[in-house]
């Protein structure tokens, strides 16, 4: 259980050090803008459409009399808008990592640069369309694991009491799980860690990742919250993945010191901490 602990203070280091690294964190927030607001417009859509989608796949009940048409279809319409948000939060960190692919290659670069005990930071050394096609593939393939969970734990929320008690908290973590495997992919595709390795690490430290990806879900499910966050939780998703591989994590501050002065003259970070490597990309 100790892992859960620690989990959740990686998700508070990724924010603390966002705060920390002001331009970093308003370069990432502009993918997330752009998201929700590709994600408000298609909510939107299925909130005043919704119903008229329903009735036109539902034409054996244009028959039926009221009020159990009504109650059918307003059930169907209910349950379609619920489906279409839980895609939006299963979907919401692959799509904005997939839009701010460069943004957050860089900021989780900077990251390790800050962290390692010799400012280095490992990278892919592939081309941006190779990288964006890896992360594109991969999200796919998380997205139908992940709607596997969600169509299961949907049909389990019939059953009396347990679908109303135990199978939300199972979604949450089901959610986190993902929502942390999808964050990290960042920092691990850089180490050639491909997605069958990813899960395989995950699973070895479940409670761990529950940990840090459980509370960014339910933090998620607050409107705009999410735009807000992503970039600390890239961040934190890098000292997790470097917690993952047994990779060393320096606590000094000559980093914070390094930034300030990139944000404040536009001097490299290099020569504030006098570390290689620590240049701003």
């Amino acid at each position: 259980m100790r892992d859960l602990g620690v989990g959740f203070r990686y998700l508070l280091k990724g924010q603390r050090w966002v705060a920390r690294h002001g331009r970093q964190y308003g370069f990432g927030l502009v993918p997330g803008l752009i998201t929700l607001v590709l994600y408000l417009a298609a909510l939107v859509a299925l909130a005043v459409w919704g119903e008229d989608f329903v009735g036109w796949a539902t034409p054996f009940a244009d028959d039926w009399t009221s009020p159990w048409i009504g109650l059918f279809r307003g059930f169907l319409t209910a349950v379609l808008f619920a489906l279409g948000l839980l895609l939006a939060v299963l979907t919401f960190t692959a799509v904005t990592l997939l839009i701010g692919q460069p943004f957050y290659e860089s900021l989780s670069e900077r990251v390790d640069r800050d962290v390692s005990p010799d400012g280095t930071a490992p990278e892919s050394g592939l081309p941006l369309w190779r990288e964006l096609w890896i992360s594109a593939r991969d999200s796919l393939r998380v997205l139908a694991r992940a709607l596997v969970w969600a169509v299961l734990l949907f049909a389990l929320g019939f059953i009396p009491v347990v679908g109303q008690t135990v199978v939300p908290v199972l979604g949450f973590f089901v959610t986190g799980f993902f929502l942390t495997e999808e964050l990290a992919a960042v920092a691990l595709q850089r180490r050639d860690v491909d997605l069958r390795a990813r899960l395989a690490l995950f699973r070895t430290r479940k409670t761990l990742i529950w940990g840090f990806g459980t509370p960014l879900g339910l933090a998620f499910l607050v409107p705009f919250v999410a735009v807000f966050l992503m970039p600390g939780a890239v961040a934190g998703a890098t000292l997790l993945a470097r917690e993952l591989l047994g990779e060393e994590i320096s606590e000094g501050d000559g980093a914070d010191d390094a930034d300030a002065a990139d944000d404040g003259d536009g001097a490299g970070a290099s020569q504030a901490s006098g570390r290689p490597g620590a240049t701003n990309r």
